[in-house]
């Protein structure tokens, strides 16, 4: 691609991508459809399990916290196992966790394996972020593209999945799931390019995630994303409960909010960013989501719905933009700026679920989680404005990009 490039279209971003990239993004698409999963479930498993709000959103905490503190590791694991053993290592755990909770007996053992899950998830996202950033051809914006077209597809179909199977049963999503991640395990097992010599891979070690965060912009970045992230979790785990409304239709305003997260993140967030840089486009898009998410914690039920599939555009704008800033603004390795982003941006998700259902009970309102993150999301802009501030957008998109997703 030229800068001058502008008859580039989509099109020309997903063609002619190597083997080892689509392979990966299929298995990212299966990746995220856990994070929406457990979306149209959440009342079945509580009525079924006996268990309370505060004890079914540990489903999402308890996979967002031990897939944060995972994350910390996936970079030395990835350099010394190489990035295939960490893909595969990470999908079998995944596969054998969600078959487990199909036949899970209680909301405690259901916790604990939605925790394994979270750990094969951290193996597998990271890795698989820098393993597509490094074989997609196209350079680094088609490879985000690509990595957050999966993630909105995941996203998008997970609640779907979610909803036609748990409306026979809460088991049924979790075992669709294990037999679509076991098709994932088979094609990178047999199919990604074998591990070269580990004395050709870069030494990562244990703490150097957390240490390229000592650069600045890397470290505002990150934290303005796991406040954003957090927002993110608050809409995904707790509008369920405010909407109080059957499996499939759950799902299906999920639906609607994951098909708005894969399109802006796609075909949007590039044109935003060549038009205002990407912190510039970053603070815009988390604005949005905060406007979106006050009114949801003042509106009715239909406005609630309206407000969750708006939220999907600022989300896919933001997952899209907040990704590519990571990856190119520090010049720490691709493995050890992507565990350190990921661990804070899912840190953020991760208090978020633990503590959603206890805001609701300190506040007095079924809403105030919504007005929370609205708060977080106007924090995160703010502390993106410093970065603007004070070096300008020096992370603007390429020209090209403009052109990317004009006929999508």
């Amino acid at each position: 691609m030229s800068a001058a490039g502008h008859d580039v279209r989509l099109f020309d971003v997903f063609k002619g991508q190597p083997k080892a990239v689509w392979i990966t993004a299929f298995a990212a698409v299966i990746a995220f459809m856990g994070i929406g999963l457990v979306d149209p479930i959440l009342l079945s498993i509580a009525e079924a399990l006996d268990a309370g709000p505060e004890q079914v959103t540990l489903l999402f905490s308890s996979y967002l916290g031990v897939q944060v503190v995972a994350m910390l590791v996936t970079g030395a694991f990835s350099a010394r196992f190489g990035p295939k053993r960490t893909v595969v290592t990470g999908l079998a755990l995944i596969v054998l966790a969600t078959l487990a909770c199909a036949v899970a007996a209680s909301i405690g053992q259901l916790i604990a394996l939605r925790a394994v899950w979270g750990l094969g998830n951290a193996f597998f996202i990271a890795t698989a972020l820098s393993v597509i950033v490094g074989a997609a051809s196209g350079g680094q914006q088609a490879a985000v593209l690509l990595y957050e077209a999966a993630l909105g597809i995941g996203l998008a179909t997970g609640p779907l999945l979610g909803a036609l199977l748990g409306d026979l049963s809460w088991r049924g999503p979790f075992a669709g799931t294990a037999v679509l991640m076991a098709i994932a395990l088979v094609l990178a097992a047999g199919f990604l390019p074998k591990d070269g010599e580990r004395s050709q891979r870069q030494a990562i070690r244990l703490l150097d995630p957390l240490r390229a965060l000592r650069h600045g912009g890397l470290l505002r970045t990150s934290v303005g994303s796991a406040f954003y992230t957090a927002a993110f979790f608050i809409v995904l785990s707790w509008s369920p409960f405010v909407l109080e409304f059957g499996a499939v239709a759950v799902g299906l305003v999920f639906f609607g909010w994951g098909i708005c997260v894969a399109v802006a993140g796609v075909t949007l967030a590039p044109k935003l960013a060549t038009r205002y840089g990407e912190v510039g486009a970053t603070i815009i898009a988390v604005l949005g989501y905060a406007a979106v998410l006050a009114i949801m914690s003042v509106g009715s039920k239909p406005v609630v719905v309206v407000g969750v599939i708006v939220s999907g555009l600022a989300s896919g704008l933001l997952n899209t933009l907040f990704t590519g800033s990571a990856m190119s603004i520090s010049n720490a390795p691709r493995p050890v700026a992507s565990a350190g982003y990921n661990f804070s941006r899912w840190l953020g998700g991760a208090v978020a679920a633990t503590l959603v259902g206890h805001v609701a009970e300190w506040l007095g309102f079924d809403q105030a989680p919504f007005a929370v993150g609205a708060a977080l999301c106007v924090l995160a802009a703010v502390l993106l404005s410093v970065e603007l501030r004070g070096k300008g957008d020096a992370h603007r998109v390429p020209a090209e990009a403009a052109a990317v997703g004009e006929e999508f």
